[in-house]
């Protein structure tokens, strides 16, 4: 008998929601539809303008939240019409939510959302917060995605690392001995999309076509790498709030550069130190998984596998899990976790105090 959940995601690329229906019957979760639904530019652009302080953002915050939560139930309704389903078959939606500050060290992380009213538009339980209660308990409450990565990628006997990049870039560490570690790596597509947006007027590098036709900057790759976060030993976490145009405005040369190369060096960022986390923490890994939106950056992928010669470097695509799927469906198995009250233990990735039971039930 199917066991439906669907998982909501809308990561720090902020270029739309992905959604999955996934089905955990069988002895793995098997996605059975996916759906995504692209932002809005003006309720992108808010979003964004919500990450950094600005007047009255109690009440646009909210705002932006009901408008994120139609493009949910948008997506859950298409879902639903492309599996001939009624809300009745679905046990619950993880809902992530939309992370405007993440300030773990000040004891919160927040992701605009409005769940009361998803299950309302819907008709079925939703489940969302999921990461205050890991930083209530101390921990970074990011990234969530680990244990998920271990159930459905670990290999027995092999060390092999899970690669997301969204707007910033995470790793999990799935050891050969079945023990995992998972944090930040740095930025991934946060920078490189605000850039490419200011300079060529597309919301991406599509690609990264326009990054391989540049050329590094040894000097500013070097100053952006100096930033103590990369140094951190995990568990640790980052976001916008560091990683933004202002952080990135304070390392250009004082005489401006050609757009194209700060492309090309932003991407190298993302590369360099997300194979450095990966030499450092995972220096026997024997093969590297790669999902989000940075998966589909032909340059980028190839610059990670130049920078990781002993590893091989392929999309979540050849594992099974198309890679714009992974994050959605990590969010659907976090739900069904905290529906079934299953406690999840995340010390070695989050550096919670224990296990606990992550997220809040809306009833429908």
């Amino acid at each position: 008998m199917a066991d439906f959940y669907i998982g909501l995601m809308s990561g720090t690329s902020m270029d739309g929601v992905d959604g999955v229906l996934v089905d955990f019957s069988g002895l793995k979760p098997a996605v059975a539809q996916a759906k995504s639904a692209q932002l809005a530019p003006e309720l992108r652009a808010e979003l964004l303008a919500l990450n950094t302080p600005g007047p009255n953002e109690l009440h646009r915050g909210a705002l932006a939240a009901n408008a994120l939560v139609q493009v949910y139930a948008q997506v859950v309704r298409s879902l639903l019409a492309a599996a001939n389903l009624q809300a009745e078959h679905i046990t619950a939606i993880g809902a992530h939510g939309q992370t405007v500050r993440h300030q773990p060290a000040l004891g919160y992380t927040l992701q605009l959302n409005n769940p009361a009213l998803l299950a309302e538009l819907t008709g079925m339980d939703v489940v969302a917060d999921f990461r205050s209660r890991d930083v209530a308990a101390g921990g970074q409450g990011a990234p969530l995605a680990p244990l998920f990565h271990q159930a459905v990628f670990a290999q027995p006997g092999k060390t092999v690392g899970v690669l997301n990049l969204g707007g910033i870039s995470n790793l999990s560490v799935l050891r050969a001995d079945g023990t995992m570690l998972g944090f930040d790596c740095g930025p991934a597509n946060a920078l490189m999309d605000s850039w490419c947006q200011k300079h060529s007027g597309q919301p991406f590098d599509d690609r990264g076509q326009w990054a391989a036709s540049g050329s590094v900057l040894p000097d500013l790759l070097q100053a952006m790498l100096a930033d103590p976060y990369f140094e951190l030993p995990p568990p640790k976490s980052t976001g916008r709030d560091l990683f933004n145009r202002v952080w990135l405005d304070s390392h250009l040369p004082a005489h401006p550069a050609k757009p194209v190369d700060v492309q090309a060096t932003l991407a190298e960022l993302t590369a360099r130190s997300c194979a450095d986390a990966v030499t450092r923490h995972a220096p026997d890994a024997s093969a590297l998984a790669v999902c989000g939106g940075g998966a589909f950056n032909t340059h980028l992928m190839q610059r990670l596998q130049a920078l990781l010669p002993a590893v091989q470097v392929q999309s979540t695509d050849a594992w099974g899990l198309p890679p714009l799927q992974v994050e959605a469906t990590a969010f659907a198995w976090l739900a069904r976790k905290a529906v079934r009250r299953e406690a999840l233990a995340l010390q070695s990735t989050t550096g919670a105090q224990g296990a606990r039971v992550l997220g809040c039930v809306y009833p429908r």
